[in-house]
C-alpha cells in the first residue's frame, strides 16, 4: 500500500480509526464505533471521493451505515462529506458548529479552487447540544463534550470512557502546526487540560497518525511557543508578519512539524486575543491568509484533498 493511502486501524473490539496520511492541509482523520447493528460515524472527510472511499471501508468491516455522523467542528475537511451520509442518520453537533458551517458555506472551494470536490452540498448537524451529550451505540457508550472556543468555536471531543479511547479532531494535529485562527489560543490550551483530565489511552487526532496522550504535551509546547513569540513580538511593535519571520522554530524545536506557515496566522489569533478581542471573535481572514501566503514565500499551501 503507498504511504499516503487512508487506511483502517481497528482501536478496540468495533471501534476503528480512519487515518488519511501524511495529514496536511485537507487530509483529516475519522472514524466509527459499531456493533454490526448500528455506527456512530466521527467527521466525513473534504471531497465527495474521499468521503466515498471512507464509507467503502467503513462497509467492509461489516459495520452498517451509520446512525448517527458527529462532526467535531465546521471545517469542509471535516464536513464536506456528511451529505454521502446522511440518509437514515441524524447528523450531530455543536451548536456553534452548525452556525459556522451554515454562515461559511464552501469555504474550501474559496480557498482552494482548483480542487475537485465533487457533490458536496452543506448539511449541517440535525442534532446540536450546548456543553455535553451522550450516546450508546450497541453498548458502547459516547460522551459529546463541548471544550469552549479552541480550534474553532464548535468543538466536539468524542470520548469513550469505557475504551479510553478519544477522537480529539483538531484540538490536536500530531505532527502538524496547530491551526487556531478560527478559535482561541487560550481556549486550546484550556483544552487540552480537558483532554488530559479524561485519561485517555489512545488518541485519534484530527489530523496525523493515531498515538498516545503524549501528544498533549507537544502540542501544549508549540501553543506556549506561540504565546512567548506574540507577547514578545507585540512589545517590540512588530506585526505578526513580522513577528513569524523572525522567528526560529527550528532552535525552538519545532523544525520537524508540518504546515509551518500556520504560525503567522496563530500569531493572529494571539494578537487578538492580547488585545482583549473574545476567543473565537472572527478575524480578518483576507489579512490572516494574505500573511500566511506571504509567509509560505507567495503561494498558498497545497491542499492535499
Amino acid at each position: 500500500m503507498p504511504d499516503n493511502e487512508p487506511y483502517l486501524t481497528e482501536l478496540a473490539p468495533g471501534v476503528h480509526a480512519y487515518v488519511q496520511p501524511d495529514g496536511g492541509w485537507c487530509l483529516s482523520n475519522a472514524g466509527f464505533v459499531s456493533d454490526g447493528a448500528s455506527t456512530l460515524l466521527v467527521d466525513t472527510a473534504a471531497t465527495e471521493r474521499r468521503a466515498r472511499r471512507l464509507r467503502d471501508a467503513l462497509l467492509t468491516t461489516g459495520a452498517p451505515m451509520p446512525s448517527y455522523v458527529v462532526n467535531t467542528h465546521h471545517h469542509g475537511d471535516h464536513t464536506y462529506g456528511n451529505s454521502l451520509f446522511a440518509a437514515g442518520a441524524e447528523i450531530i453537533g455543536h451548536a456553534a458548529c452548525e452556525k459556522a458551517q451554515l454562515a461559511t458555506g464552501h469555504e474550501l472551494h474559496a480557498i482552494w479552487p482548483e480542487v475537485e470536490y465533487g457533490e458536496v452540498p452543506v448539511t449541517p448537524p440535525t442534532l446540536t447540544y450546548e456543553d455535553s451529550m451522550e450516546l450508546e451505540v450497541g453498548g458502547t457508550r459516547v460522551r459529546l463534550i463541548h471544550p469552549g472556543p479552541a480550534h474553532s468555536v464548535g468543538d466536539t471531543i468524542v470520548w469513550l470512557p469505557e475504551r479510553r479511547i478519544v477522537f480529539t479532531g483538531d484540538l490536536v494535529f500530531n505532527g502538524g502546526a496547530q491551526f487556531i485562527a478560527a478559535g482561541s489560543l487560550s481556549g486550546s490550551l484550556r483544552a487540552l487540560n480537558l483532554l488530559r483530565e479524561l485519561d485517555a489511552e489512545v488518541v485519534v487526532p484530527g489530523h496525523g497518525e493515531v498515538c498516545d496522550p503524549e501528544v498533549f504535551d507537544a502540542v501544549e509546547s508549540y501553543l506556549h511557543y506561540v504565546t512567548v513569540l506574540a507577547a514578545e513580538g507585540r512589545a517590540a511593535g512588530r506585526t505578526p508578519l513580522e513577528t513569524a519571520r523572525a522567528a526560529d522554530p527550528a532552535e525552538a524545536g519545532f523544525a520537524g512539524l508540518r504546515e509551518p506557515e500556520r504560525l503567522v496566522a496563530n500569531l493572529h489569533r494571539a494578537y487578538a486575543e492580547m488585545d482583549g478581542l473574545p476567543p473565537g471573535a472572527p478575524l480578518d481572514l483576507a489579512v490572516v491568509y494574505g500573511d500566511l501566503v506571504a509567509f509560505n514565500g507567495g503561494r498558498y499551501p497545497v491542499c492535499h484533498a
